[in-house]
């Protein structure tokens, strides 16, 4: 399939895209900015997505430029990866301004999908939007960021409907693995080529971590799966459901295999719950059927941070 891609300089869609290709699909992936803008983790990213796909600076959804890429292209699905995400931590995040660039002129690239013969829509939601996964009632938007993705679904889904789409939405728990942003995960490598013992803060908090290579590869199969037919269907692949302490403890287990560090972890006693306690997505994956190996996906793991050099990272 010819795949028009937003997003692909993201972590996760970074790793859609390498499936994808893999799988062999034709993908033409857009970037809001100019090569030259990109620095760090996510130029990396990019300089591997260079020989994987056709690309297309300064090219923001909706405006003219994607428009007109929609009708040079012609693809067979919009896989809509792309989300405003700057400050998202924030509680000052501007969820309006978010939804108003998730959704630049909606309506305009219907109509032209619908004219160059597209009938297919992949969205990507996260966990943390209002109504999705299971956990802690009630189950609402988990920041300002979770509530524009929750605003930019169902908006799109409005439109969709109204033009006739078919539209699939890919819900994303916790992803982790190569080529990640310097988040939980790195932090506790970090401590750990230190010498260093690693803190878990939030150890009671239930998540859904998953292998970003899983995810991929349920990601492909979702889209290659997605109807042609009007409607609305919807995934939330799950991973490692586990509190956070627990889930520290499997990253150490895995890495001490592999790597000549100790992996020692303190497990903080939590005390406050700002953000709900348990989160998770709902549907389990049959890696057997999707070909993947988790043994050779915690090596992946530990090449990748045993390569990395030290880099500011965040605690939880």
């Amino acid at each position: 399939m010819r795949i028009l891609f937003t997003g692909a300089s993201s972590f996760t869609g970074y790793w859609f895209v390498s499936e994808l290709v893999r799988a062999g699909h034709s993908v033409i992936t857009t970037f809001t900015r100019s090569e030259g803008d990109y620095s760090g983790i996510r130029r990396e990213r990019m300089d591997r997505i260079a020989e994987q796909s056709q690309r297309s600076w300064n090219c923001r959804f909706g405006d003219e430029r994607f428009l007109s890429l929609i009708d040079e292209v012609k693809p067979d699905v919009l896989c809509h990866h792309a989300a405003e995400v700057t400050d998202y931590r924030s509680p000052d995040f501007d969820f309006v301004s978010a939804l108003r660039q998730n959704t630049h002129q909606l309506p305009a690239v219907l109509e032209r999908l619908a004219a160059v013969g597209c009938q297919r829509i992949v969205t990507t939601g996260t966990v943390f939007e209002a109504h999705e996964g299971a956990g802690s009632a009630p189950l609402i938007s988990f920041s300002p960021y979770g509530l524009s993705k929750s605003l930019t679904d169902q908006t799109i889904q409005h439109f969709a409907s109204t033009f006739g789409f078919s539209l699939g939405k890919f819900v994303i728990p916790n992803p982790f693995g190569p080529l990640e942003d310097p988040r939980f995960t790195a932090y506790l490598v970090r401590c750990w080529k230190a010498g260093e013992m690693a803190e878990v803060r939030t150890p009671d908090y239930v998540r859904d971590n998953i292998h970003v290579s899983l995810l991929a590869k349920s990601y492909n199969r979702f889209v290659e799966q997605l109807p042609t037919t009007s409607g609305f269907v919807k995934t939330n692949p799950s991973g490692y459901v586990e509190s956070q302490g627990a889930f520290a403890q499997r990253f150490a287990d895995e890495l001490r295999k592999r790597c000549n560090w100790k992996c020692e972890l303190q497990l903080a006693k939590q005390t406050e719950f700002p953000e709900p306690r348990v989160r998770i997505n709902t549907t389990p994956l049959d890696s057997e059927a999707l070909g993947w190996n988790e043994s050779e996906a915690w090596d992946a793991v530990a090449k990748f941070y045993d390569l990395t050099r030290g880099s500011e990272v965040t605690q939880q």
